[in-house]
């Protein structure tokens, strides 16, 4: 039993029933991962003055910001078919939604520090806790969202049944991301200290404050930046129904949830031996 637990061997060996244990620990970890998530959202926004108002300030302060700069000719917004205040809400939104599931594994997997040394128990409910409360914080942002767009009479498009499918590609290109570096930020707070650095300049290379398309540098970086086509295509089935880019969200979704896969197999290989070290 102890090989099972500390050699990757035996799981990569017999895929099938590492399968239906990974999908046995999930069922058995549900209510364990809704009392986390309670305690975490709790805890997010507890002895603060604005509270539950946090959920909301990002993407305001980061609207404001650029509107400010766009009107002292700073920032180029390209062809947008919306007010820009409206298209900045909805744009952070969605990055937001990426970002946060991308950081959010870290941190409550950072928080459960102390019961993951000491208590024996099915590590995918900080996982799962962790997508709740990313999800829990998007759908407050998206009443923000909402008001914007009757505010400015702007009318979803047809494709918007769509968005949904486009909101689950974000985060789970997000989560895989964030599976990949808990095992190390656990170990070294460098991960943890530098990945809002890390995000705010992935936001530049992404289509969040102006339109996708053109020729500069920045215009090719966004092209090879695998959460473009993600953010810019969610983005069109909400706004205008014109998928510039739906065979490269096509093959960057398509990835992104085998690869969640794989980083949950990787979470669960190198979790035991990382709570070995941090116990030692």
């Amino acid at each position: 039993m102890m090989k099972r637990v500390y050699t990757p061997e035996p799981y990569l060996r017999h895929p099938g029933e590492l399968v239906v244990e990974m999908w046995r620990d999930i069922l058995s970890s549900r209510e364990l991962a809704w009392r986390l998530t309670v305690r975490n959202i709790s805890a997010l926004y507890r002895q603060t003055y604005f509270g539950y108002l946090w959920a909301f300030l990002p993407p305001i302060a980061t609207t404001v910001a650029f509107l400010f700069l766009k009107q002292g000719g700073v920032v180029s917004a390209g062809d947008i078919a919306v007010p820009y205040a409206a298209y900045l809400l909805i744009s952070t939104s969605l990055w937001q939604l990426f970002a946060d599931a991308v950081v959010t594994p870290l941190r409550v997997v950072t928080a459960s520090k102390a019961m993951l040394i000491k208590i024996n128990f099915q590590r995918e409910a900080l996982i799962i806790a962790s997508i709740a409360e990313t999800l829990f914080n998007f759908f407050v942002r998206l009443s923000l969202v909402l008001f914007a767009m009757l505010w400015y009479g702007v009318l979803p498009a047809a494709t918007v049944w769509l968005v949904p499918l486009g909101l689950l590609a974000l985060l789970a290109a997000g989560t895989v991301v964030g599976l990949l570096l808990t095992p190390l930020g656990l170990l070294y707070q460098d991960i943890q200290k530098g990945l809002p650095m890390v995000l705010n300049f992935w936001m530049l290379l992404t289509p969040v404050v102006y339109a996708a398309g053109g020729d500069g540098i920045r215009d090719a970086l966004m092209k090879w930046n695998p959460i473009s086509p993600l953010l810019a295509t969610t983005r069109d089935w909400l706004l205008t129904g014109q998928s510039t880019f739906l065979l490269e969200f096509c093959l960057v979704g398509g990835a992104a949830f085998a690869l969640l896969i794989l980083g949950w197999v990787l979470y669960r290989v190198a979790m035991p031996h990382v709570i070995a070290r941090l116990g030692g």
